[in-house]
């Protein structure tokens, strides 16, 4: 059986930009995204501390060492520049490899970058 399993996140990200006006997604900078084990195009949860919404889209890469994190087109509309934010991703796995899988947790800095 496949079970859907937390795979890894973002925790408390700080969004730095909101585009009304691009074609859907959210933009991470790389050194986040590798350090979480994302990768372009992958579907992610957006968390948002400051409002509650949840809310799914794919990530693009961002600028490495930029600390960007910008939701685009209408994500756009659920959150803030300022916003705090978690980024979770999921994988499906059987039942006995998601029971020893652990979880890539990155804990970025206020500008969102690696400690």
């Amino acid at each position: 059986m496949m079970i859907q399993r937390f795979k890894s996140k973002i925790h408390r990200a700080t969004i730095t930009q909101a585009d009304l006006n691009y074609v859907g997604s959210i933009t991470i900078d790389e050194d986040l995204m590798e350090a979480a084990d994302l990768i372009d195009g992958e579907k992610v949860q957006i968390v948002n501390n400051n409002n509650g919404e949840r809310l799914e889209t794919y990530v693009i890469p961002g600028e490495r060492g930029a600390g960007t994190i910008c939701l685009n087109g209408a994500a756009a509309r659920r959150a803030q520049v300022g916003d705090t934010v978690i980024i979770i991703a999921y994988a499906w796995m059987e039942r006995d490899e998601a029971k020893a899988y652990e979880p890539k947790v990155v804990f970025p800095d206020e500008n969102n970058r690696l400690p």
